[in-house]
Formats: structure tokens, C-alpha cells, sequence
């Protein structure tokens, strides 16, 4: 059965503000990576893909992981590909990790699908939406709360 976790930002966190949601992102595939998943990213836009692919380069030389966008690096991609609607991953990939508001339909392509709970009340309401999507899809659903950084 699909697993779809639900992951709460919190307003007292850093990750309610944008740099830091998108680097609790790349903390979240490097770490999905590490323990052997295909991870895609599919963020809202093109813009987004491209500051998430910079993001990666960001950190420390230890924690670097290889990644890619889509139509960019090796044939068989790496082990985090980064994408945006509109364009889809490059070869089979078992963990999405999902930044687009309105965008579910890939998801049936994924056993494991990660999702985000915003503060603001509109992308809380569409992550609602996504969520009894999910559901009707017969994905098994959990929430996590992001309580730190």
C-alpha cells in the first residue's frame, strides 16, 4: 500500500519562512537518499526547481549528495532528481517529495509520497485537498509535525 506523510510547518519554526522550508527540503531528500531512495522533488515551478538545485551545492562538503534537474545530468539520474510541473522524472523513482500546490496526479507513480502542511490558510486549505486525494487514492496517511529545525 502508498504512503503519503503529511509534514506540519509550524509558524514558531524556521521552516515557516521560505529558506528555511526549502532547506528542511533538501535535509528531507538528503536523508530519504542516504538510506537508499530514488527521491524526486517536484517543486511548484521551474524557479523553484532551479533554487532548490543551488540549495543542494550549499552545503557541507560532507553532506553533499549528487543531484539533478530533469533533462541534466547523467542518463540514469542521480539518487535526488529535481523537477516542477510540467516535466516528469527522468526514470523510476520510489519517494516523491511534493512542493506543488495543485498538483496530485503524479503521485500514483510514487510508493511513497511526501507533502507539506503550510501555515498560511489558503495552502493549508489546498493541502487539504491533496490530502482526501490521497486518501480516495488508498494511501496510507500520517502527519509529522515540524517542531525544530
Amino acid at each position: 500500500m502508498p504512503n503519503a506523510t503529511f509534514y506540519i510547518v509550524n509558524a514558531e519554526t524556521p521552516q515557516a519562512q521560505s529558506e528555511g522550508f526549502l532547506a528542511y527540503v533538501v535535509f528531507l531528500a538528503q536523508h530519504f537518499a542516504k538510506q537508499g531512495a530514488k527521491v524526486y522533488i517536484n517543486g511548484d515551478n521551474q524557479a523553484q526547481a532551479e533554487q532548490l538545485a543551488e540549495l543542494f551545492w550549499q552545503v557541507e562538503p560532507e553532506q553533499f549528495i549528487a543531484h539533478n534537474l530533469v533533462g541534466e545530468g547523467p542518463r540514469y539520474a542521480t539518487n535526488i532528481e529535481i523537477g516542477h510541473q510540467g516535466v516528469k522524472p527522468s526514470w523510476n523513482r520510489q519517494l516523491v517529495i511534493n512542493l506543488a500546490e495543485n498538483e496530485t496526479t503524479f503521485a500514483n507513480k510514487f510508493a511513497e509520497v511526501v507533502d507539506f502542511v503550510p501555515c498560511e490558510q489558503k495552502a493549508k486549505q489546498l493541502a487539504r485537498e491533496r490530502y482526501k486525494i490521497y486518501r480516495q487514492a488508498g494511501y496510507q496517511l500520517q502527519t509529522i509535525e515540524i517542531a525544530h529545525n
